[in-house]
């Protein structure tokens, strides 16, 4: 009798389970087939209402909620439903495909002059824009002025994958961050059109939903856009369940750029976001620009430069600084280790302790002390919101001469003017530490993963916005390139020496970049506008690519809105400017490449492939010359790439080697550069 009742309770509680989750209810998007439209409807929103109306049968049940109506982004709508209610739907008629909805983040006056652009000469004369050239920004969402972020120290720190109104249309006015880096604000495409679409709306965590996101591209799209920028990502999927990969694919094939952040989850490697190759995914880089404060020991007996962007134009003079020489947790300022009777109104020295050791500004607030110098190995690290109060981070180097001071001197002063900006520090650019590395986990095909060869980019600070303005430029000046001529122009002409004649250094390790730090290189809009060869890619190239990932044909019909399509050329080797070795628990391998270049400049020219690898690599390009009778001319290369790294073991994070191939014009000036990159896959 016990058993029977406790079976039918089981029973009761498995039937109201049950219930519960047929009636919960989640955002869907929505792909529906959009021959299927009934003759009935003269539009698909009123068959897609429709639909939804039809759906509920239970008085209990709540109405499906209709959200947005995509009508270019891809086929299809997005609405609330209960899973009973998905269930009807997904036996309809015309319906493809349902997904739930997703949640991705925000990846949160100088740069036009670092970057070479000049008003009297250069893109931006050249670039009229009487075509009506129009940039669509992808903003955050809660605040669209067009200063935004303009000229904060984010700018020099290189959260370069923020959205900016730099990247085109704002006007030139005066700007400085309470004091710093005080100058003219202007965009990088300053006559440019710009277009704003808000897609993140205030939650407890701000993240954006991909219904949203893909409203947003929608219009953009149907407003006539020429160029998008959408500084925001979602976790790495299948293209088919990227909303960002499917919106940016019905982009493309309209002749629209987009630009994406690659993500701000570096140092690490095989952390990229936006991974489709039909994307331009840009990483963030620093500029040649620091914010100072000026230290002076004494009656002038030291003077040390060190990093500081506290927020006001303070002068502390000749005030007494504090060392808790004897007391290593004093020297180091641990928590709760300063006595505020021994530190009050005056500056404490902390000293060095590691690397990684963070800035403890906390006990300096809580022991009372007028500001503190700390000698920090992560000042170059350091972001405007650590500056709460005055204190300035100095290298180790400098920080022990000041100890030295400290320790023979009976009564100690200094004084320190803040709101210095500098201008013209080496080595610059260099890769910002938290932009996201190459290469990409894309796709999945057995058990192997495939990593694109084509997850190399340019980088620069704030990133996607600043490369949108520059393709705006592009774009301006040569109306009948498609967006992969825009970015192949712009990759193989970036610069990867830095201001030091060096190779462009990572930040995090101040070692030289690989390409899959820095991609191509860091960008140069001047040379980007003569390229002289593109590698440019149509959209049936990509489908060619899709079916090589072996995408399946509602996949296909997914991402690039397609029914009518032949896999009979699937390739996994793309046109595009960057090539990439996969080595799959191997030290040796063998691939070639095919390669498509266009001339792009006036009349015939004459080119010279010139290969730099390591001894672990060898690549060799046939033919090594390349004839190209007039402009538009096309001419095909082959490039075999051999890799032996043997005595090295597999593992993720490690590249295994990299070089470049560069066609050089003969009795020209043309130089086309594109990265050769052998990694492991993860």
């Amino acid at each position: 009798m016990k058993c029977d009742m406790l079976c039918k309770l089981f029973i009761l509680i498995s039937t109201v389970v049950s219930a519960s989750t047929k009636n919960h209810r989640k955002p869907y998007i929505i792909y529906m087939n959009e021959s299927a439209l009934p003759a009935s409807f003269s539009h698909h929103h009123d068959w897609y209402t429709s639909l939804l109306s039809s759906l509920s049968s239970s008085p209990d049940e709540i109405d499906p909620t209709h959200l947005y109506t995509y009508n270019h982004a891809l086929n299809g709508f997005s609405a609330v439903l209960s899973q009973s209610q998905l269930e009807k739907l997904e036996q309809v008629a015309g319906h493809v495909a349902s997904y739930p909805d997703t949640f991705g983040n925000a990846h949160t006056t100088y740069t036009p002059k670092f970057l070479g652009l000049n008003r009297q000469k250069g893109l931006w004369p050249r670039a009229k824009f009487g075509d009506g050239v129009i940039v669509g920004l992808k903003h955050r969402g809660l605040n669209i002025s067009t200063t935004d972020d303009y000229d904060s120290p984010r700018d020099f720190f290189g959260h370069g994958t923020h959205t900016s109104s730099t990247a085109a249309g704002s006007p030139v006015m005066d700007a400085s961050y309470f004091g710093y880096a005080k100058g003219s604000a202007t965009g990088i495409a300053p006559a440019a059109r710009l277009a704003m679409y808000k897609v993140i709306f205030q939650t407890d965590d701000n993240d954006l939903a991909a219904t949203d996101t893909l409203a947003g591209m929608d219009q953009a799209i149907a407003d006539g856009v020429d160029i998008l920028s959408l500084s925001l990502g979602f976790t790495e999927t299948p293209f088919d369940q990227n909303v960002i990969a499917v919106g940016a694919f019905a982009a493309m094939e309209r002749g629209i750029f987009v630009a994406c952040s690659a993500g701000n989850d570096g140092p690490q490697g095989y952390t990229m976001l936006n991974g489709a190759p039909w994307l331009t995914t840009v990483g963030a880089g620093t500029i040649s620009r620091d914010f100072a404060a000026k230290i002076v020991l004494g009656n002038g007996t030291l003077t040390v430069r060190g990093k500081s962007i506290f927020p006001e134009d303070l002068l502390i003079s000749r005030v007494p600084l504090y060392f808790g020489r004897g007391n290593r947790s004093k020297e180091i300022c641990n928590s709760y280790s300063l006595d505020p009777k021994d530190v009050a109104g005056k500056i404490v020295f902390c000293d060095f302790v590691s690397e990684d050791y963070e800035v403890n500004t906390h006990e300096i607030t809580r022991a009372g002390a007028a500001g503190a110098i700390f000698s920090s190995g992560v000042g170059a690290f350091l972001e405007p919101e650590n500056f709460n109060i005055p204190f300035v981070a100095v290298v180790p180097e400098d920080a022990n001469r000041i100890k030295d001071y400290l320790l023979k001197s009976e009564n100690p002063t200094v004084s320190i003017k803040f709101l210095i900006t500098i201008f013209g520090t080496k080595p610059a650019p260099q890769v910002a530490w938290f932009s996201s590395r190459g290469p990409d986990q894309i796709g999945q095909i057995g058990q192997s993963y495939l990593l694109g060869d084509y997850k190399l980019e340019s980088g620069t600070s704030m990133s996607a916005p600043h490369v949108a303005g520059v393709a705006a430029l592009l774009k301006s000046a040569h109306l009948d390139w498609s967006p992969a001529a825009i970015r192949s122009a712009m990759m193989t002409t970036a610069y990867i020496l830095d201001n030091a004649n060096e190779t462009i250094i990572d930040m995090t390790t101040q070692a030289s970049g690989t390409p899959l730090d820095l991609g191509a290189g860091h960008i140069d809009p001047e040379k980007a506008l003569d390229p002289g060869l593109i590698y440019d890619i149509v959209p049936e190239d990509y489908i060619n690519f899709l079916c090589g990932m072996n995408y399946s044909a509602k996949k296909i019909k997914i991402i690039s809105g397609r029914s009518n399509f032949s896999c009979a050329s699937a390739t996994l080797d793309i046109n595009y400017p960057s090539f990439m070795v996969i080595l799959n628990n191997t030290n040796t391998t063998s691939v070639t490449f095919k390669r498509v270049l266009t001339n792009v400049a006036d009349g015939p020219a004459s080119y010279r492939a010139t290969v730099m690898t390591p001894s672990s690599m060898k690549a060799t390009a046939k033919p090594s010359e390349l004839c190209f009778t007039s402009k538009y001319d096309r001419a095909e290369f082959n490039l075999t790439v051999e890799i032996s790294l043997e005595g090295s073991i597999p593992r993720s994070n490690y590249i295994g080697n990299y070089g470049y191939i560069t066609w050089k014009e003969i009795n020209g000036t043309h130089v086309v550069r594109s990265p050769i990159v052998s990694a492991y896959a993860p």
